[in-house]
């Protein structure tokens, strides 16, 4: 791990403002009769807009006007599905839903109501959805042809993912109950239509009894029932039978991320066992096409991640990026296995000055936790360190370009991008390490990385810097206010009160700080140990806030009691609201200026360290 290449010394390093634009992402890829669809997200206008490949040609269909957004659960996903003649989408401004044509008309609302929607799905005539209506949840479908709501689900608290058989007359979904997490345990549940047309009374196929946790069901053209579920460790495929699920030889890894967004899509069965996924191996992500005798075709290449897969009779389309590009719409030839780039895929930087991810594993506490080490491009033998805290805290850091990476890089900064224990991409009980224990584990995987680096010479373990944005925003302040490792740090909308967090927050979060740290009556004295708010007067650095004033999940009040709490100790503070912002920054000039703000910062705290 001590592989670098320093940047040219004519080389002008990586604006913020380049880092930012560079930030194009995509998401729900869908494959019809008319083409490849996808929604996409630029920085420069904070929207999002459906594209179509047809023809060797892309063409955005979304009206400048329009946003195609769901905010369902607060972090939204499935924002669209195709129809017979065209797609549905949910406009951003309204969270209604929208019927649109490929020939050029203007939008036409659907449906007209308080409610938002999400996870879109088209089967017969009808769009399937998640609704939300303030803290209440359906599945319902809604008819195409006039806007008629028909409810196919109520009852249990949270529901994803519907999906109908080829046939029509099978109807699956994922639901759960409070106080779990989708992440924690969810069942797999199936109506059967009935000669009314009607779906007849659900009944659990898995998750009933055990605590697992179930996503993405697909069914093939035959009619039969596939799922993921981790109940042997890992997210894998399983398939209905008669006794229950039974596994399909897979990889012992997760084939699927935490679903904090509705509507992903890494795997999709296609029939006499053999399904096309992806997956990750040490962070790493690959693609194949599985078969029932355990062998796989390869079609990982030269990525490092893969998202949104879809397929048609000659191609195997995903979302993927690598080490050294950035996320990108592309297309794999099923013989020749040739990779075409449709959109996206564009470095800000030539490759020789990009600085690769370097596996890292290991040791804390009484475990090990994973990342990914970035060497500063300046050719300093013992540079400063930033350590990357991902929220969540249940998701995950990848292997690929990140634009903000190599800004710090550019810098002179080494980068250690940790998945700590909690996270996901590494089973079940790796993601489960953080039951009772956030702020503990977390932080402590933090600090142990830097003793680490510095041990083997990689970094000058008396500049280590900490940032976060959300959950990992609390890791920060947690890692500030109980050890003394890092010369910094910043929060990025970050928690500094989660009994004051667990009183505001969304349904969906509503029990989650529960799950991570206890009861907050029960449990009172592990959460006072670990409240960075109460612990303000032990933080002796200086800390750079960052804040959406408009934020529902971590309200723009965490924020300010915490800086309000440091000044009054006479730490150096900044802080910095966006009243355009909600949970994180959307909007490009608002990016640009939170990441050059906080590299002033710490520049300007080594300048006065001396």
């Amino acid at each position: 791990m001590n592989e670098t290449h320093a940047l040219s010394p004519k080389a002008e390093p990586l604006s913020a403002a380049r880092a930012v634009a560079a930030g194009i992402d995509f998401a729900e890829l869908q494959v019809g009769q008319h083409g490849l669809f996808w929604n996409e997200y630029r920085p420069e206008d904070a929207a999002c807009r459906i594209w179509q490949w047809r023809d060797s040609q892309a063409r955005c269909l979304t009206p400048p006007t329009f946003s195609v957004r769901s905010r369902v659960y607060e972090y939204g996903g499935g924002a669209f599905c195709l129809t017979d003649d065209g797609l549905v989408f949910v406009n951003e401004a309204d969270q209604q839903l929208y019927r649109q044509s490929l020939t050029g008309e203007t939008p036409e609302v659907l449906t007209s109501s308080e409610c938002r929607y999400g996870d879109l799905h088209f089967a017969n005539g009808q769009v399937l959805a998640v609704e939300e209506n303030r803290d209440r949840h359906r599945l319902v479908a809604i008819d195409l042809a006039d806007g008629q709501r028909h409810l196919l689900a109520e009852g249990a608290d949270f529901y994803a993912a519907p999906t109908v058989s080829t046939d029509g007359r099978r109807l699956a979904w994922i639901e759960w109950n409070r106080p779990y997490q989708p992440w924690t345990a969810t069942r797999l549940m199936v109506a059967e239509r009935q000669s009314d047309h009607t779906f007849s009374q659900p009944r659990c196929v898995a998750g009933d009894s055990a605590q697992e946790s179930l996503q993405q069901p697909r069914f093939d053209d035959s009619g039969r029932l596939f799922c993921l579920t981790d109940r042997d460790g890992f997210w894998q495929p399983w398939m209905e039978s008669a006794n229950g699920l039974n596994p399909l030889p897979s990889a012992a890894a997760d084939h699927g991320p935490a679903p904090w967004q509705l509507g992903g899509c890494t795997w999709l069965p296609l029939g006499e066992d053999t399904y096309l996924a992806s997956w990750t191996e040490g962070g790493f992500g690959r693609l194949g096409l599985c078969h029932g005798d355990g062998s796989r075709d390869d079609f990982t290449g030269d990525y490092s991640r893969f998202r949104h897969l879809a397929q048609d009779e000659q191609f195997i389309y995903c979302i993927a990026a690598s080490p050294v590009s950035s996320s990108a719409v592309i297309a794999i030839d099923r013989e020749t296995r040739q990779v075409k780039v449709l959109a996206g895929g564009i470095a800000p930087l030539p490759t020789e000055q990009i600085s690769r991810p370097q596996t890292l594993r290991y040791p804390s506490g009484s475990g090990e936790a994973h990342g990914f080490f970035y060497p500063a491009m300046t050719g300093d033998t013992k540079p400063p360190l930033v350590v990357f805290i991902h929220g969540g805290p249940t998701s995950a850091c990848y292997p690929m370009l990140d634009p903000r990476i190599q800004y710090w890089a550019q810098r002179g900064f080494a980068v250690a991008d940790l998945n700590y224990r909690g996270s996901s991409g590494y089973g079940r009980a790796y993601r489960q390490a953080l039951h009772l224990s956030w702020g503990d584990v977390d932080v402590e995987d933090a600090c142990a990385v830097v003793a680490y680096l510095a041990e083997r010479g990689l970094i000058d373990g008396n500049k280590a810097f900490i940032r976060g944005g959300s959950a990992g925003g609390y890791t920060t302040l947690c890692a500030l206010a109980l050890h003394k490792v890092f010369r910094a740090g910043a929060s990025l909308y970050g928690v500094s009160d989660p009994v004051a967090l667990g009183r505001a927050t969304h349904k969906l979060e509503g029990d989650y700080l529960d799950w991570l740290i206890g009861d907050p009556v029960q449990d009172a004295e592990r959460y006072a140990a670990r409240t960075p708010l109460l612990h303000a007067n032990n933080i002796s650095v200086p800390v750079i806030f960052f804040q959406g004033e408009l934020d529902a999940v971590v309200v723009p009040l965490q924020t300010r009691d915490m800086v309000k709490a440091l000044q009054d100790n006479g730490i150096l503070v900044e802080a910095h609201y966006y009243a355009d912002e909600r949970h994180g920054f959307r909007k490009a000039g608002n990016q640009a200026h939170a990441l050059e703000q906080e590299w002033l910062f710490y520049r300007r705290v080594m300048a006065l360290a001396g």
